[in-house]
């Protein structure tokens, strides 16, 4: 096959002519916030993208590579699929996340046409379903009890007759405020209006900053709300949803159920917070500073025979280096007995506060058969310092000798909870050197550590990316070592949730990386309707094992080599006779 390009260097794309046929691919710009200073190798990986998005057709049949081409066009879902049963051990679902504003503040579905067709586009494309917030601040608006779910019947029944599976997340948390919100969603104004008489329900710093992301967890068990608790109102609202969603929980529509645990929907501590002035890569402030919080540690530092000990005041603020603190700095407060003590109750309680909720989820959708999934947080910027200082004011205690994130998922064990992680696509090499950070690192820890634990791991993209390099990543994460071409992946994700959505995602060239982005997560397996047959068995819900105590829970504290990687993925999106290309126009172009 000759195959002649031609370039045009400073307009809007390349041109490719093929077999005779000349077409023009619009360049996407790869959204790389994250990379500083790289601009060759973003170049290059222009040029990759564009070349694999436009390539990729070639082993396929002329109708897959013109429905690549050309994706403004609805695609039909195949009228039939073809396996092969052992590399379909090696599938993992890809779900999209929907955007924030799905469903506006007043509880109206929103531009239900302009959603029918994206959601029409995504199921063309191979994806298995859909993930979306579920707002309390939306829901259970009009005072307490009162809740309406008139907006979310209307969202789930459109993708349902889409075609496409539902992971419910149950957001008790405020949307805005946080990385990537556009949309501003509060939480319910009868719950604000006890906050203004009663500030402390609320997290707060050191200086007395109030945060109304999310209720701060010392109110877990005071009953300030109209005689409820804050569990209490999290248990209420969930068994509403099973009762009012239980057609399409019966139908098997909603697979998952993702229970909010803090800002964000993420189990940790609102510590940076860009409504307060956080920059990346400060290294945030504890929150432990409401009234309820402050009683309990006293009352803890009693029993432990230290009177005398207090919250942390010499952690320095939001966008500090830790060095520059007393607390994180070299011989620092943090390896002091004081200093050990106040982080292991400040993490004690947040992860009391996540098994305390997701006891009341289990409970709540008994005999369901759905996932029970928890997120945690992936904050890589100062990893690899030895404090780790911005993960320990987010509640993770992780050190180098202390794994801060196995007891999650010891903890998410007796409730047959799914630990869903962020940051799957980012790279070292991208991230700032004076922050610190090691994504990769902290990705292999965490999975490792569910892994160890006998649960599912899930994961997350933590920025929208549509460039290969991003995909071949989260594809890595994804299997570790590889697929089977006999059978099981020696380790393999449950499932990945890809972040966000978009307009740009569907782009044309965008959306032609993304495709095949989704095939290779599949194994290069056509979609399967049927999750058993990639051995995904979602059985009724049982009810939750005996809690853990928390000695046991610590157990899982001490420190574990993680599995080992392979250096690249064996399903990228890219590659073969196309890097050779690729390398040869980018040494024409540079």
């Amino acid at each position: 096959m000759t195959t002649i390009i031609y370039s045009s260097i400073g307009g809007l794309g390349e041109k490719f002519r093929l077999q005779g046929e000349c077409f023009r691919l619009e360049m996407a710009s790869a959204n790389l916030e994250t990379t500083q200073g790289l601009l060759c190798q973003v170049k290059k990986q222009r040029l990759e993208d564009a070349v694999a998005s436009s390539f990729s057709g070639l082993a396929r049949s002329p109708h897959a590579l013109a429905s690549q081409i050309s994706t403004t066009q609805q695609e039909e879902a195949p009228t039939s699929l073809s396996y092969n049963e052992k590399m379909l051990a090696n599938y993992v679902p890809i779900y999209v996340m929907l955007p924030l504003g799905t469903i506006t503040s007043d509880n109206v579905l929103e531009d239900r046409d302009k959603l029918e067709k994206q959601l029409k586009e995504l199921q063309g494309a191979g994806v298995d379903g859909v993930m979306m917030d579920v707002w309390w601040g939306i829901v259970e608006s009009k005072g307490p009890k009162e809740y309406d779910w008139s907006g979310y019947r209307s969202l789930f029944q459109l993708i349902k007759e889409c075609g496409l599976r539902v992971q419910a997340i149950m957001s008790f948390h405020q949307c805005g405020g946080n990385v990537g919100d556009a949309v501003y969603i509060p939480l319910p104004q009868w719950v604000l209006d006890i906050g203004e008489s009663n500030p402390d329900i609320f997290y707060t710093n050191r200086k007395g900053n109030r945060n109304k992301e999310y209720l701060t967890l010392g109110v877990d068990n005071q009953p300030l709300f109209h005689g409820r608790t804050a569990v209490e109102i999290y248990s209420d609202y969930m068994k509403s949803f099973r009762d009012n969603m239980s057609d399409f929980l019966q139908s098997g529509l909603i697979i998952d159920i993702e229970v909010g645990l803090g800002p964000a929907g993420e189990l940790r501590y609102p510590s940076y917070p860009e409504s307060q002035g956080w920059v990346f890569p400060g290294i945030g402030e504890f929150q432990c500073y409401d009234k309820y919080l402050k009683a309990e540690f006293e009352k803890a530092a009693v029993s432990a025979g230290h009177p005398e000990w207090e919250l942390p005041d010499n952690a320095g603020e939001y966008n500090d280096k830790p060095e520059s603190t007393e607390f994180f700095g070299t011989n620092g407060t943090y390896l002091t007995d004081e200093g050990k003590f106040f982080l292991t109750w400040y993490s004690n309680k947040l992860l009391n506060h996540g098994d305390q909720i997701l006891d009341e989820a289990n409970n709540a959708f008994l005999g369901c058969k759905v996932e029970l999934a928890a997120k945690v947080s992936g904050i890589h910027w100062w990893y690899k310092a030895d404090n780790h200082a911005a993960e320990l004011t987010a509640g993770y205690y992780n050190l180098n000798d202390r794994d801060g994130y196995r007891p999650i998922a010891r903890m998410l064990s007796r409730h047959y909870g799914v630990l869903n992680f962020t940051c799957l696509e980012m790279r070292d090499s991208e991230q700032r050197a004076d922050a610190k950070s090691g994504p990769q690192e902290l990705v292999q820890q965490v999975l490792s550590g569910g892994w160890r634990e006998n649960i599912q791991v899930a994961g997350e993209n933590a920025l929208s990316r549509y460039d290969s390099a991003a995909y071949n990543q989260i594809l890595l994460n994804s299997r570790p070592n590889g697929v089977n071409k006999e059978g099981p992946p020696k380790l393999r994700m449950y499932g990945v949730t890809y972040l966000r959505l978009s307009d740009d995602l569907l782009q044309k060239a965008n959306f032609s990386i993304f495709k095949i982005f989704v095939k290779k997560m599949h194994a290069d397996q056509d979609y399967c309707p049927d999750p058993e047959k990639y051995n995904h068995h979602v059985v009724p819900l049982e009810r939750s094992k005996p809690k853990i105590p928390i000695e046991e829970l610590l157990e899982a504290t001490k420190p574990e080599d993680p599995f080992p990687w392979n250096k690249e993925t064996d399903m990228s999106v890219g590659g073969g006779l196309i890097a050779i290309l690729v390398n040869k126009l980018f040494s024409i172009f540079k």
